[in-house]
């Protein structure tokens, strides 16, 4: 057993999260919903871990990153990364848009008129803009709400910044700021020891997913299934294409990227693979100052995955009630679907959230969400490993267009992954 253990310690991560996903898949089916419900503590308890780490990680990680720039990088990597973050959105949609107009799933379904679905409370982009100043700094933390605990860490971190620069407090400054390395320090020792337990967790979360939605579900709506993942290959190409224009290493970028891709896939959790994509992007080389500010922030408004459902969505309800989408409401639905995707960032639900408020801007039924809601679990893993691996791939861009500051050339020292 001691051999055993020490053999699983030794295998990269990546191999040991390939082999839990392949077994999850395999177990899930096989098992079916007896086997979900054994699986489910183990799954809930990778889940409980990853949420564990996101504050301290987020917190200390940005306070660090922001006290080894300066404010004037800081507001140039800000923008770069929100042009990115539009722009990959927009492209997102219309690849959905066209790879879904193609092959149009949805033809030859019938609608069920009595079919219900309840769809959470859009809060609205302006809830969600003021919910980034946080009314109590120890609410932000437990509600894990993202957009705040990132404006508390660049809040804090400025101050620091300028406590380390003052001429009065400079030792104080320094003082304070070896604290918060060292808290940043223990969190990634912590993060070390969480990812051994990564594979188990996957397997769990796989298996339960599998268990549950069976091959009756997967069969009914397979089509559209089966588009969406075609679609998100499609955009992944796109990503590769923007790599190779910024000079970004494909073969180093996604030996580290695979991790927290396949991770996200398996729990549907950007903010939940946090922990993992910021290692993968510290292994690529990525200066703390762009990955400590990029990622938590994509993790809550970046959604090229989910941009991609909408698009795709729309195109299957259009085709379900028989009624095909002209070139103004796919144009509208590109300028929605790109607003909604950042507007309804962090909202429970939110891929449901977006598609109804896409779906009544452009007049389509909202009862067609119900066909959609029985696949929400086999759409939302590859629609969240897209919107992870998008966050990586800004990261890794604007890290190269900053290098000319002297930053590290991003994944041109990538340390071994595992």
């Amino acid at each position: 057993m001691r051999a055993l253990f020490h053999s699983y310690l030794n295998a990269s991560l990546i191999l040991r999260v390939s082999i839990a996903l392949v077994l999850g898949i395999a177990v899930g089916m096989i098992g079916g919903q007896t086997a979900a419900d054994w699986l489910a503590p183990f799954g809930d308890l990778l889940l409980r871990l990853l949420r564990f780490l996101i504050v301290p990680i987020v917190l200390f990680t940005l306070m660090v990153g922001i006290n080894q720039a300066n404010i004037g990088s800081m507001g140039r990597v800000g923008r770069k990364l929100f042009g990115y973050y539009v722009i990959t959105s927009a492209l997102a949609i219309v690849v959905g848009l066209v790879v879904a107009s193609l092959l149009e799933p949805g033809s030859g379904m019938a609608l069920d008129e009595n079919a219900e679905v309840k769809v959470p409370d859009n809060p609205g982009f302006m809830s969600v803009l003021l919910s980034i100043v946080p009314e109590n700094i120890f609410t932000a933390f437990t509600e894990l709400n993202l957009l705040g605990i990132i404006f508390i860490a660049i809040v804090f971190g400025i101050a620091l910044l300028k406590l380390r620069e003052s001429e009065d407090h400079a030792e104080l400054g320094e003082s304070l700021y070896k604290v918060v390395e060292a808290l940043n320090e223990v969190t990634l020792k912590v993060m070390a020891g969480v990812l051994q337990y990564v594979p188990v967790g996957v397997f769990a979360i796989v298996a339960k997913t599998a268990g549950e939605q069976g091959m009756a579900t997967i069969l009914s709506l397979g089509d559209m299934v089966l588009v969406l993942y075609i679609a998100l290959a499609v955009h992944l190409v796109v990503y590769c294409g923007l790599m190779r224009f910024f000079g970004v290493p494909l073969r180093a970028f996604f030996r580290e990227a695979r991790t927290p891709m396949a991770t996200a896939f398996a729990t549907q959790s950007s903010s939940g693979t946090l922990p993992l994509t910021l290692d993968a992007a510290r292994r690529m080389g990525v200066p703390k100052r762009v990955y400590g500010f990029s990622l938590p922030l994509g993790a809550t408004i970046n959604m090229d995955g989910a941009a991609i459902r909408i698009a795709i969505s729309a195109v299957f309800a259009a085709n379900v009630v028989g009624i095909p989408l002209d070139l103004v409401t796919m144009a509208e639905i590109v300028l929605l679907g790109t607003l909604t995707s950042i507007g309804t960032a962090g909202v429970p639900g939110a891929g449901i959230v977006m598609i109804a408020t896409v779906f009544a801007q452009v007049g389509l039924p909202i009862e067609t969400v119900a066909l959609l809601v029985s696949i929400d679990a086999l759409v939302g893993m590859g629609a969240t490993g897209l919107n992870v691996t998008g966050d990586l791939v800004g990261t890794a861009i604007v890290a190269r267009s900053e290098s000319g500051d002297g930053t590290e050339p991003v994944a041109e020292r990538a340390e071994p992954a595992g």
